[in-house]
């Protein structure tokens, strides 16, 4: 079995390094990844500027772009054989709910998806790295269960408490819950006066009902979400052909 781990902590992060780790017993992993954090990135892609790939002393492959930016070099310009599997993270922190569509680490699984490559992001859902052997166990026993019934590519995101291994509950499958919005931004000012302006945190969970992402990891349970990338509204199909009758 052949795995592409990417993440969007950087090459250095510890997350990463212990999903290798934890792969390399079980498969030929291969790992590009940013050279720098770019939590919150999202999908973006360099176009403005070349990219330049470098090989760390670990072997490592890190790369002057994004998530998105590290699987679409790897899968079309670095890698001789395609991947059976591209892997992201361990993320430090949770991405569930609508964090998914800022999360660099989701991006990078789903870059590999759009290429045709199952795929699966893992994240830990507090930060600070604190049990992240139990995590990255958690990540290998997932990858082990191969999926072989699911229709291909298929695209995974996974959410894993930090609790010792024998603490976490059952993996169990959700739907993405729904955050309230974040809070305002940060108002300050540089050394020269000049008024600068900080994203602000996340907002409260909006929907944590059973059967969400939110819910399950509160129980102590993995989170395991099933994503895609349609974003048709089916449900306003019908009343917008109304409008353009």
């Amino acid at each position: 079995m052949k795995i592409l781990i990417s993440n969007d902590d950087g090459y250095l992060a510890p997350g990463l390094t212990a999903l290798a780790d934890a792969l390399a017993p079980i498969a030929d992993i291969v790992v590009v990844a940013p050279d720098r954090n770019c939590s919150g990135c999202s999908n973006a892609l360099t176009l403005d500027r070349p990219l330049s790939v470098y090989r760390a002393e670990n072997g490592f492959y890190f790369i002057n772009g994004t998530p998105s930016d590290c699987v679409h070099v790897a899968l079309t310009g670095l890698l001789v054989d395609t991947p059976d599997l591209v892997v992201s993270g361990i993320n430090q922190g949770q991405n569930m709910g609508d964090d998914t569509l800022y999360s660099g680490t989701v991006a990078a699984a789903t870059e590999g998806f759009l290429f045709g490559v199952p795929a699966i992001a893992f994240s830990q859902v507090d930060k600070g790295w604190a049990e992240l052997d139990a995590a990255a166990r958690v990540a290998r026993d997932i990858v082990q269960r191969r999926f072989d019934h699911l229709q291909k590519p298929y695209l995974l995101n996974v959410n894993i408490p930090n609790r010792p291994y024998d603490a976490l509950k059952p993996a169990t499958v959700t739907r993405l819950g729904r955050r309230h919005a974040s809070g305002g931004v940060i108002k300050s000012q540089d050394p020269r006066g000049k008024d600068i302006f900080w994203i602000g945190p996340s907002g409260d969970a909006r929907d944590a009902a059973a059967g969400t992402d939110f819910h399950a990891v509160a129980a102590g349970h993995v989170s395991v979400t099933p994503l895609q990338i349609d974003l048709t509204h089916g449900a306003q199909l019908e009343a917008l052909r109304a409008d353009f009758a």
